[in-house]
């Protein structure tokens, strides 16, 4: 598979990587032995980078990485997790103290002395422009806890911010044939000031698989559920904040450009690794299936026809609600 350099990190990582919330929680139930099998297959097909958070299932899917890591050393992956989210989302808890503490935690889950890549989890909007978060990020990096760090965003203004600064190695945002905004201004900011770009919710939750209709139902403990209009936590990180049933007519549209030989999927992960600026891809996977279909899509080629059918469709759908020209 394609490897890509992500960002000030200077490591190489898969153009298609494996995002894990669904390991850990709020996917529905996740058997461990099939964490385990998707973690392989995802390595067998030439996935080379893991993204985890340590609320995803409270630590079950940091924990899940650094067991497969423990019984499979030596396989080069590079593993970013995110800390952030276990406690109030103010400001004034962004603190070097705090960190250490989330850090410590994570290096436990995973099983290393030094984080690879630690993301701040969407924090609340000030802590971007916050200098002294950035020196506490240094100070880690310093004493060798975290080789690098980043920032996982809501808003392109979050992520416009953090570029800015000196230290940030990455931003992950959502990006998807239904959610364009990022390539107006962050992946051209970000390119030019060498910072890479991990994007996520890649599916739109599962949307762009082309699988779902009016009549799927989603698990009372899976966010497709339970988070359609923000109840729990940002709307984008749902459906990247579509109306569902609106969503559903635009895949169909989706659906006429997916060259032969591509599965739906395949054909909008393909599209995003083809941005300028784009580091790596990290779709979900919920088994052994998935993520091998998934890791293919690296192979999978779309051309200009493609890219515009896809801004059209973002224009005729989504625009107006989501992105309006003025």
């Amino acid at each position: 598979m394609e490897q890509r350099i992500l960002g000030k990190t200077g490591r190489s990582v898969s153009v298609v990587g494996l995002g894990t919330w669904q390991l850990g929680a709020d996917w529905g139930n996740v058997d461990p032995a099939q964490a385990q099998a998707i973690l392989a297959a995802s390595v067998e097909a030439g996935v080379t980078f893991f993204d985890t958070a340590d609320v995803y299932g409270d630590g079950k899917s940091e924990q899940a990485i650094g067991k497969f890591l423990k019984d499979n050393p030596r396989l080069g992956v590079t593993v970013a997790t995110k800390m952030g989210r276990r406690m109030e989302q103010r400001p004034e808890n962004y603190t070097l103290a705090n960190f250490r503490q989330w850090v410590d935690r994570s290096r436990k889950n995973l099983g290393t002395d030094t984080l690879d890549l630690v993301q701040l989890h969407c924090p609340p909007t000030p802590v971007y422009s916050n200098n002294e978060v950035y020196d506490a990020l240094d100070t880690l990096v310093a004493e060798g806890a975290i080789r690098n760090y980043g920032v996982s965003v809501e808003r392109s203004d979050e992520a416009l911010e953090a570029i800015r600064h000196e230290g940030t190695a990455s931003v992950q945002i959502i990006l998807n044939a239904f959610r364009l905004k990022p390539l107006d201004e962050v992946l051209p900011a970000a390119k030019a000031a060498g910072v890479g770009i991990i994007a996520r919710v890649p599916l739109a939750s599962g949307l762009l698989s082309g699988k779902y209709s009016k009549e799927t139902t989603f698990a009372e403990n899976d966010h497709r559920n339970y988070n359609r209009k923000g109840e729990a936590f940002d709307v984008g990180e749902t459906f990247s904040g579509v109306d569902y049933e609106l969503g559903l007519k635009a895949v169909k549209e989706f659906e006429q450009l997916v060259p032969e030989g591509a599965t739906t999927a395949q054909a909008a992960i393909a599209w995003i690794s083809a941005q300028d600026g784009v580091s790596t891809v990290i779709p979900g996977a919920r088994n052994v299936e998935q993520a091998q279909s998934n890791a293919a899509a690296a192979a999978v080629s779309v051309g200009q026809e493609f890219d515009e059918g896809v801004r059209w469709i973002y224009d005729h759908y989504f625009r107006e609600a989501i992105h309006p020209r003025w």
